[in-house]
């Protein structure tokens, strides 16, 4: 039996990184998986939620429940992101924005039905490595703070990315700590935000690490920005990115 699943790309992606979002189709239909995506979908409503704007954040919400609502002879279909950052926003903060509210109900059933792709991958499909991916060099691992404390997502990305032929992992120092991003903290507090950066990539470099990964491209983009500035010999890249490579 087949297995159908809805794409939500998040803004980051969709506007900034579009290539990533290709991957993860190339990801999910390599392992089977019957790839559905809705056009008319936004945002999660996070951007607006992270600064304080809760009305407006749950407007953008509602939409988001309406674009993945499963269809009647499908509910149990699943969803997946390849952003860690959005689906703690939808599994976390939706119940604070829904609480009381008509639609609950649907947002508890979009909840038990969202998620991140590499954790879909191996909790939900039980995928150790994807066939044919190949990637020389050694990687590092970024645990974004979404994924790692709001999803609780931390073996899953490094399983993938361990099966991936020709790359080494070398875990890096403070692998948990923040990159700096935060989203508008990093517009608001730019000096520390920076600074934070900084650390999280002399720590990638002391590694010896060719590539940066991580689940979400808020951070990597982040830390890009500082990577390229600096002129640092040191590659980011989504686990999408990597998982799609070689085939």
């Amino acid at each position: 039996m087949s297995l159908t699943a809805d794409i939500f790309i998040p803004c980051f992606v969709d506007q900034l990184y579009p290539a990533t979002a290709l991957n993860m189709v190339k990801v999910l239909e390599r392992v089977g998986v019957t790839v559905n995506y809705n056009p008319d979908q936004t945002c999660c409503g996070q951007p607006a939620y992270n600064a304080g704007y809760h009305d407006q954040s749950r407007t953008v919400a509602e939409k988001f429940l309406h674009d993945f609502a499963a269809p009647a002879q499908d509910a149990g279909r699943y969803i997946v992101s390849p952003s860690a950052s959005c689906v703690g926003m939808v599994r976390n903060s939706y119940n604070e924005l829904f609480a009381g509210t008509a639609q609950q109900p649907a947002c508890r059933a979009v909840q038990g039905r969202v998620y991140e792709l590499t954790e879909f991958l191996v909790d939900v499909l039980g995928i150790a490595a994807i066939p044919g991916a190949r990637l020389a060099g050694k990687y590092t691992y970024h645990d974004s703070c979404s994924a790692l404390r709001e999803c609780g997502i931390r073996p899953q990305p490094r399983q993938l990315l361990d099966g991936v032929a020709g790359l080494e992992r070398v875990e890096m120092a403070e692998t948990t700590t923040c990159c700096g991003f935060g989203g508008t903290f990093a517009v608001k507090f730019e000096a520390i935000s920076v600074a934070m950066a900084q650390q999280k990539v002399e720590h990638a470099l002391d590694t010896g690490a060719d590539y940066l990964v991580s689940t979400d491209v808020s951070c990597l983009m982040h830390l890009e920005s500082y990577i390229k500035r600096e002129k640092l010999p040191l590659k980011c890249l989504h686990v999408a990115d990597v998982l799609a490579s070689g085939w």
